[in-house]
């Protein structure tokens, strides 16, 4: 029986090394096949992974302001994966330390408990996940530096599992400021830019990514760059953060204000055509203002209203057709038109009064009356007028999007009898925000039309490689002659006209506001109590020596404030207010002081003779002489002023109403009384009063004011 055992034993040792001898064999051959067989195709595609490569992104490049601070620009950011069955995290570890770890993940993210976490990182670790997803959130590199010292994730991706992913986030560092025009990328980062500059300059800003390869070396995968990356140039644009800033602000304050629908404000150098601001903000459905939604100053085409009038204008001139001192009469403002019944906001009109008049209070009567006499026989002659204004002209932005002006012909099928009259003031036509004060930047620059800029160079590392220069689209828009007489015209709308609330500044404001009613779609202009209106103002400053153009469109405002000069004008003041101080602190602008002359003489405070008389002698000032006290008051007269002697007594109050704090306290104290005086200018009041008998040291109480 035993015999028989072993005869079994050792069949069955022999069957299993047959076996395992065949299973060798089959190894070995199919070793061979590859190698011989296949060993070429299988060459020919580890070669091919090898051209390919993993690629290494580049970093894109940032877009800056004109002082270099950045308004976009590519911030790294990481999410956390981790191989819950990492070779190296023995159970030993996890078991000891996984608490702690859950502990530290929620109490630094915030959304989820410590059991969760523990729970989460535990299933996958039974599941044998090798790549788990700890948390969704982009953290920054500091977060990273936190997050890494956690328990487990401290021991590395071997012997912790702990597995960083870096990605690259566009980020815009001043929020909210230029976002449309600076643009944004596609959620595919393949793709590069959506819109704006960063679509514009999307092949200077995205770079050129590198090649790495992965190649195994002593049992690790090892990643050798084959070609490194070439980093993505940077722009400057010609935005000033600073005034781009006040813009906005006062963009969206008067929209809030005025519950509009959207608007738009820009500000260009009138030498240069440079855009130091451009904001586009639209009402959002919580009430709220966003930058991120349409670039309206570039790609809105509407019918501008009044500030059309200065093309209108401008044309009657260069055609030499009148004379801004010619009359016109408004009428009652009224004045129909074949079917249709032109009006001018005020009502009752302006009877006859001067072109120049008509300019300054925007009559809709005179200036449709005026182009109907100058080209009611000819109304093609005022179209060509128009396209050597260059009104009409494409401007080539570099950004896309730009609208297309506009200004029918009269073999248009919707040229009508009403059409010249109503295109006079801005109906019929449509242009976009720039292209209108393109157009008014020409008359600030003496008639040289400016294409606008928004960049100014392409940088690489830190050195400029391409500097762009003002481009000039057209030498002159007009005479020389027109453009000085328009000039005076613009400063006589905030001196005289309309504008006349934005007139208080210490530099002069020059332009033209508007109040345009909106056409709503197919339903044309909308009955009383439903019309919106386009509420606008286009102009310069200084009016004398013009340094920038502005221009400010509200849609839509309501609140019963619809007027531009209202809307818009104020916008414009709060622009310039800013901007001219901020020239003025640079050193940009000279000032001359100006002393005004009347022939009224001047207030002066009582106080020391020799004091007064130094002072009236400096300014030549004719005054008595025939006075010898120290004290004295004064009194203005027709032909000078008059000095009167006062005289004080020992022990007894003095009056000192009339003089200044210096000299009242002055004269107070030498005779022994103590003062405590208040507010400031000269002195109004005094307790006790004059007259009144006191002991040395007595308290007496002085007001001043500079009323009464």
């Amino acid at each position: 029986m035993a015999s028989n055992m072993r005869k079994s034993i050792t069949m069955r040792a022999a069957i299993f090394i047959l076996i395992l001898i065949a299973a060798m064999v089959i190894i070995l051959a199919k070793a061979l096949y590859i190698k011989v067989v296949d060993g070429e195709e299988y060459s020919k595609k580890i070669a091919k992974d090898s051209e390919s490569g993993v690629p290494i992104e580049a970093v894109r490049g940032d877009i800056l302001a004109v002082d270099g601070r950045k308004l976009a620009c590519s911030v790294p950011n990481y999410r956390i994966y981790m191989d819950p069955c990492a070779g190296g995290l023995t159970d030993k570890v996890f078991n000891a330390e996984i608490e702690t770890l859950a502990q530290q993940l929620s109490t630094f993210f915030g959304d989820h408990s410590a059991e969760y976490y523990k729970k989460l990182i535990s299933e996958a670790r039974t599941k044998g996940r090798h790549y788990l997803q700890i948390n969704p959130k982009r953290l920054s590199h500091t977060e990273l530096k936190k997050v890494k010292e956690f328990a487990i994730f401290k021991l590395g991706k071997h012997k912790g599992g702990f597995i960083p992913e870096e990605n690259d986030t566009r980020k815009l560092p001043f929020g909210l400021l230029a976002a449309r025009t600076i643009g944004k990328l596609y959620n595919d980062k393949k793709k590069g830019g959506m819109v704006g500059l960063e679509n514009s300059y999307d092949k200077e800003l995205r770079g050129e990514n590198g090649i790495s390869n992965n190649i195994r070396i002593t049992g690790k995968w090892i990643k050798i760059e084959k070609k490194a990356p070439i980093d993505g140039q940077s722009i400057k644009t010609t935005i000033d953060i600073d005034i781009q800033d006040v813009a906005e602000h006062s963009l969206m304050q008067q929209l809030s204000l005025r519950n509009a629908d959207h608007g738009v404000a820009m500000l260009m150098e009138v030498k240069t055509g440079k855009v130091r601001a451009i904001v586009n903000l639209h009402r959002q459905a919580d009430g709220t203002y966003s930058e991120d939604f349409y670039n309206y100053a570039i790609g809105e085409l509407a019918e501008p209203g009044s500030t059309f009038k200065l093309a209108t204008l401008m044309a009657c001139l260069e055609d030499d057709l009148v004379d801004v001192n010619d009359t016109i009469d408004t009428f009652n403002g009224e004045y129909k038109f074949y079917d249709r019944t032109m009006r001018d906001s005020k009502r009752g009109g302006h009877g006859k009064i001067s072109i120049q008049r008509a300019f300054e209070v925007s009559s809709n009567v005179a200036f449709s009356r005026l182009v109907q006499n100058c080209y009611g026989n000819d109304p093609q002659r005022f179209i060509d007028r128009l396209h050597d204004l260059g009104l009409c002209d494409t401007l080539g932005l570099e950004i896309k999007g730009e609208g297309k002006t506009h200004i029918k012909n009269v073999d248009d099928p919707t040229w009508s009898g009403t059409s010249l009259p109503w295109m006079s003031i801005g109906y019929e036509l449509q242009l976009t925000p720039l292209q209108l004060l393109t157009f008014y930047n020409a008359v600030a620059n003496g008639g040289t039309m400016m294409k606008p800029m928004f960049v100014e160079e392409i940088i690489e590392h830190g050195r400029t490689v391409t500097r762009y220069r003002p481009k000039v689209l057209r030498n002159s828009i007009a005479s020389r002659k027109t453009i000085r007489t328009v000039r005076e015209l613009l400063k006589g709308v905030v001196e005289n006209g309309t504008a006349t609330n934005i007139k208080d500044t210490p530099y002069k404001i020059a332009g033209k506001t508007g109040t345009a009613q909106i056409a709503h779609d197919s339903r044309g202009y909308l009955k009383d109590g439903q019309k919106r209106y386009l509420a606008s103002f286009a102009g310069y400053f200084p009016a004398d020596n013009p340094m920038y153009s502005c221009i400010v469109m509200v849609y839509g405002p309501s609140n019963n404030v619809y007027y531009g000069n209202l809307v818009a004008g104020t916008v414009v003041k709060a622009i310039a207010d800013r901007v001219y101080a901020a020239e003025y602190r640079n050193g940009n602008i000279k000032v001359s002081p100006e002393i005004e002359l009347t022939d009224v003489y001047p207030y002066s405070k009582g106080g020391r003779i020799r004091d007064i008389k130094n002072v009236f002698s400096e300014l030549e000032i004719p005054h008595n002489l025939d006075v010898t006290s120290e004290w004295i008051s004064t009194t203005a007269q027709d032909n000078q002023i008059k000095l009167k002697e006062r005289h004080f007594v020992e022990s007894i109050v003095p009056d000192v109403r009339g003089m200044g704090a210096s000299d009242a306290v002055s004269l107070l104290e030498s005779m022994g009384l103590k003062v405590k005086l208040s507010g400031y200018g000269r002195v109004t009041s005094q307790q006790p009063a004059a007259g009144t008998k006191f002991f040395r040291g007595s308290l007496i109480q002085i007001q001043l004011s500079n009323n009464g």
